[in-house]
């Protein structure tokens, strides 16, 4: 039976959300547990619904999904005893790609299938972008979807190839595939890991004892008391058994296009990219961003809790004292109580309280990741002036999002963000504000390491939820009718 999700709290509604989090060990006694506890690390990354797979050498292949938080799913005794052996992958969900709001647990990942050579496992994390093309050649071949997911196609694929073993199957389907993917696979013996050949979303290695994991992310890696030990490179695949590690590069080379929104919002602070600290690139972006976008006040505060690093960097390169003038209630979950209409209408105080001691009478910076629908900042705005602010400043860490991802990353249609029918000052004026500015495209490149700005003839990262710039063109949305960005815009 399908089953609906609550509904987002109206907060969490108006931010971009990525797809998903994976991660998988081996080599690892009880290697279940291990991958509950990435899993938890990479909640951020998906609280829809999570899975987790793993293979004993008695038992065989064993898989547990659930809708819900990790915490709440994978942490009793009896679900893990359910899932034993040395090798294990999971997924955290959030749905971009299949349905939504009666997300079905057949659409929760891992994905299986039995192969002639044996049984094989796949997590993804990213989005296909020609996934309607595959499914209906794989469909008048003969293939029996089981989701709406489009990281099955894969599934399909590799039950299609020719090819011996299960890395090259997963070699084959891949060069098939369009857009983005970071892929944890495993079979009865080996743990596999792919990025597709721009490298748009990320994925880690890292040595843990005599075991090997692999994950979205280092932070976690960081809670298993794994070494991280560097990233997966763009197009390579490396194939983890008990005896090594085997590296191979399948796929044409391209030039690197990650997605620079990690580096604003969707990595945990706590995280390592490109060598880098998260924390200390947010920061990086706020002190640019006061560099920019200089003003007259008295208090930075930042949007909880995305916006506090580049807050903090705004405060110090600005010299304005930093408070915290909105407090986050840690503990109001998701799910929380179904909302009646009287408590919907309170919006984000349900999640948000402004410190009025701190903020009466003052001239007041909002520091903000992004600013989507704008439906959050109104509200925001709201609070801070009723609380007695004198004036109310947004400075947002981020361009104005213009264009929808299809790379993993739910973003609303086009028409349904601010700036795609808005300019700056425009902007301002709708969300009522005595000023609002974004950092540039060329600061925000600067902040994130690239000196000279961004290379317009050759973006070093994936912009296009800024730029309108898709490295790969979403072929399925083209078809759907989307317009791409033309020469004049």
């Amino acid at each position: 039976m399908p089953r609906s999700m609550p509904p987002a709290h109206p907060f969490d509604d108006d931010k971009l959300k990525e797809e998903c989090g994976i991660f998988g060990v081996i080599g690892i006694a009880d290697a279940a547990n291990f991958v509950a506890l990435g899993l938890h690390a990479l909640q951020h990354r998906g609280q829809e619904a999570g899975g987790i797979v793993t293979h004993d050498a008695d038992e065989g292949f064993q898989s547990v999904r659930r809708f819900g938080y990790v915490r709440d799913n994978f942490t009793d005794p009896e679900t893990m005893s359910k899932l034993p052996g040395t090798l294990g992958i999971g997924h955290v969900r959030y749905s971009t790609a299949g349905s939504k709001g009666q997300t079905q647990i057949r659409d929760v990942q891992p994905f299986f299938g039995e192969f002639a050579m044996g049984g094989a496992a796949i997590a993804h994390n990213g989005n296909i972008t020609n996934a309607n093309a595959l499914r209906r050649e794989l469909i008048e071949r003969g293939s029996i979807f089981q989701s709406s997911s489009d990281s099955e196609c894969i599934i399909h694929l590799m039950a299609r190839s020719l090819q011996r073993d299960i890395p090259a199957r997963m070699e084959d389907a891949l060069r098939r595939v369009e857009g983005a993917f970071s892929v944890i696979a495993m079979t009865r013996t080996k743990l596999i890991g792919v990025r597709d050949p721009l490298g748009v979303r990320p994925l880690v290695l890292g040595k843990i004892g005599d075991g090997w994991a692999l994950a979205s992310e280092t932070c976690a890696l960081d809670i298993i008391g794994a070494e991280f030990i560097r990233e997966i490179e763009p197009g390579e695949m490396i194939v983890i058994r008990p005896d090594g590690i085997e590296s191979v590069h399948p796929f044409r080379p391209k030039r690197s296009r990650f997605c620079i929104f990690e580096h604003v919002y969707f990595s945990r602070p706590d995280s390592i990219l490109g060598g880098r600290s998260v924390y200390e690139t947010r920061e990086a972006i706020g002190r640019e961003l006061a560099k920019e976008a200089p003003v007259e006040a008295d208090l930075v505060c930042p949007v909880p809790d995305s916006g506090t690093p580049a807050a903090i960097g705004f405060s110090l390169e600005s010299g304005i004292p930093y408070g915290m003038g909105i407090i986050r209630n840690q503990y109001m979950g998701r799910t929380f109580i179904e909302p009646t209409e009287q408590i919907r209408n309170m919006g984000v105080r349900l999640k948000l309280n402004v410190n009025r001691a701190l903020i009466r009478g003052k001239r007041v910076v909002l520091v903000d990741d992004s600013v989507v629908r704008g439906t959050t900042s109104r509200k925001i705005k709201e609070m801070i002036l009723d609380a007695g602010a004198a004036e109310v400043h947004f400075r947002i860490a981020s361009p104005p999002t213009a264009w929808p991802c299809f790379y993993g990353v739910d973003t609303p249609q086009r028409e349904k963000l601010l700036a795609a029918s808005m300019s700056e000052e425009e902007m301002r004026r709708h969300l009522a504000v005595d000023s609002l500015r974004f950092i540039s495209l060329d600061g925000l490149y600067r902040a994130v390491g690239e000196a000279q700005g961004r290379d317009n003839d050759n973006p070093q990262y994936c912009d296009a939820c800024f730029s309108g710039c898709y490295p790969v063109e979403p072929a399925d949305m083209v078809e759907q009718g989307f317009r791409m960005k033309t020469a004049a815009e």
